[in-house]
């Protein structure tokens, strides 16, 4: 059953998508130059609040890869404006915005990126090297990560005596060490066979209501239905659909 929340829904007629909150899409559009430009994303509004568990739903090409890297500050729009909490990100310089990136954003991939010779506790401080950190902050930090997770008890486990579904969870677990507001997952579940997948999921889900917000791009219609909000992206052009009632 889909997660409601208060705010969300269809597109307005003016192409603004219901809901309200700290990041804003303001006809956002990116374009990918060329002897044919590429047209990855058509001009889109959109607001995302805080907390909420949203899905960005379409086929393989459809353009959630570049909503979600706009989304996490990977890619700038080539056109309109990006928002997060009434600052204008097109203002600000690289160095800036890599900082804001790091401190706002987890990151989860369909691949897990574990290094094989290291442990999940070893794999979840990766992205807490260069925080100027002690090595003993960073251990609590990641095992903290991995409790959150569910896998306090595989903190000395290599990657390769873990399942598919626990290694995800080690990669979530390494994005969250790093105490992100937005944690972007894209096709978090595609390598994962379904009971993992819902677990994984379900997850997700446990996160959004602990506060954090949470977008996953999936081109798995029963993960999407699963979300409070879902984004339907084809060729660039982004669409939101009608909440379903309980």
């Amino acid at each position: 059953m889909r997660r409601k929340t208060p705010g969300s829904g269809a597109a307005r007629a003016d192409g603004t998508l219901a809901g309200s909150g700290e990041m804003e899409l303001d006809r956002a559009a990116v374009t990918y130059p060329g002897a044919v430009p590429v047209r990855a994303l058509r001009p889109v509004s959109l607001r995302v609040s805080a907390g909420q568990m949203m899905a960005v739903a379409g086929r393989s090409g459809s353009g959630k890869s570049t909503l979600l890297n706009v989304l996490g500050l990977l890619d700038r729009p080539t056109r309109g404006r990006y928002l997060i909490r009434g600052v204008d990100t097109s203002l600000l310089s690289e160095s800036a915005l890599t900082a804001l990136r790091g401190r706002e954003f987890g990151f989860v991939f369909q691949s897990f990126h574990l290094l094989a010779d290291r442990t999940a506790a070893e794999n979840a401080e990766l992205g807490l090297l260069y925080r100027g950190m002690s090595a003993w902050e960073r251990r609590i930090a990641a095992c903290q990560a991995l409790e959150r997770v569910g896998l306090s008890h595989r903190i000395s486990a290599l990657p390769g005596t873990m399942s598919g579904g626990e290694q995800q969870r080690v990669a979530i677990a390494r994005a969250l060490a790093q105490h992100p507001r937005v944690l972007l997952c894209d096709e978090p579940t595609g390598n994962l066979d379904r009971k993992n997948a819902q677990m994984i999921t379900d997850l997700l889900g446990g996160l959004a209501e602990e506060g954090l917000t949470v977008i996953v791009a999936t081109h798995d219609e029963q993960i999407a239905g699963a979300m409070q909000r879902c984004l339907d992206i084809d060729d660039g052009v982004v669409t939101e659909r009608a909440p379903v009632s309980s």
